[in-house]
């Protein structure tokens, strides 16, 4: 049986204590996009299957898409799916045994947020 009398041991590092670095920053947002282009990817269904069903229904889905919070979603999406897509290149380096060094793994870190913003803009910008 455990020993329930653990004695004057200290507690781990909690949240209110603890200095979040870049790269656990970043780990928990790569996260977080993957999870949330799930939203994107079942708006852009929704808009293909209204579009295959009638012309009415389909009006409806490209109005919900394309009102201020529709191309909010969808910009948002978009810079999801650059983020979760440099993120996972960053990975692919580290799984490799590269760039694990402290200084290297902050500046991948910089590299994909900021990568992921420009990506973002660009990719608007061509696509209007």
């Amino acid at each position: 049986m455990a020993d329930v009398n653990r004695g004057n041991r200290p507690l781990s590092p909690h949240l209110t204590i603890y200095r979040p670095q870049l790269t656990s920053v970043t780990s928990i947002l790569t996260r977080i996009t993957g999870n949330a282009l799930i939203v994107g990817a079942l708006l852009i269904v929704w808009w293909l299957l209204a579009a295959s069903s009638s012309p009415e229904y389909f009006a409806v889905a490209d109005a919900v898409i394309t009102s201020f919070l529709g191309d909010l979603v969808m910009f948002l999406s978009l810079w999801a799916l650059w983020y979760h897509t440099l993120a996972g290149i960053r990975h692919l380096i580290w799984d490799n045994a590269i760039g694990l060094e402290l200084e290297t793994a902050e500046k991948l870190g910089w590299a994909v947020v900021g990568g992921s913003v420009v990506l973002t803009v660009l990719t608007t910008i061509i696509i209007m």
